[in-house]
């Protein structure tokens, strides 16, 4: 039996146009990622490894929380996003969000196009992207235990596409509803992948903290 709980780093420097500046966390996300740790801390505080992406935002949260990192893996960074978002302005005209409500519209979009292969010249294809994510999964299944993954929004959606079997469509509307430093539980029984807990944030739950429910 495995226990994978994933968790999508601190809010990050969310006004960047680009991957190297984003990957920051802001002083709310440090916030956030100490307030989680404290949570887990308080009720089930054991992991048998801790796992991260390669990003300074994933590593940091991890380290925020209070945990010692395994090993960093980076087949749990994220998606390149300001890169697909630029492909998809150069090559069919959609100019990237202004807003949260415009980037609301325009993720679904990206990654329709992505999925179908109509994006050219990306860091990588989805089916590269949904391979790696998928593969640390069922490598971590069959290692047992329980485990702490710190990752990023679109890995969780892929996680989640992979344990339930959605269509693209569906992953992409979860990716648009993970949380900052929410959590989110895969459970390995009899050789079954199933989804305990999608998007948990009971550290943010405490009266004051509702400013730091973040998605962006």
């Amino acid at each position: 039996m495995a226990e994978i709980i994933l968790v999508r780093h601190g809010q990050a420097m969310s006004h960047a146009t680009d991957e190297k500046s984003y990957d920051r966390l802001s002083d709310l996300g440090r916030e956030q990622a100490r307030w989680l740790g404290e949570h887990m801390r308080d009720t089930n505080p054991h992991f048998d490894a801790v796992i991260t992406g390669t990003l300074s935002r994933q590593v940091d949260t991890a380290r925020a929380m209070g945990y010692e990192i395994t090993v960093q893996d980076p087949r749990l960074d994220e998606l390149s996003y300001f890169a697909l978002a630029g492909a998809m302005e150069a090559q069919h005209g959609l100019p990237a969000p202004r807003d949260a409500t415009e980037f609301a519209i325009h993720l679904p979009q990206v990654i329709e196009h992505w999925t179908s292969d109509r994006l050219a010249d990306v860091p990588e294809t989805y089916a590269q992207f949904a391979a790696r994510v998928c593969g640390l999964i069922d490598e971590t299944c069959q290692h047992g235990g329980r485990i702490l993954v710190v990752t990023s929004g679109g890995v969780i959606g892929m996680a989640m596409r992979h344990a339930l079997g959605l269509e693209n469509g569906g992953m992409a509307k979860l990716m648009l509803q993970v949380m900052n430093s929410s959590l989110h539980r895969l459970e390995y029984v009899q050789e079954s992948l199933m989804v305990g807990a999608f998007n948990a944030t009971p550290h943010l739950d405490h009266p004051g903290r509702e400013h730091a429910r973040t998605f962006i």
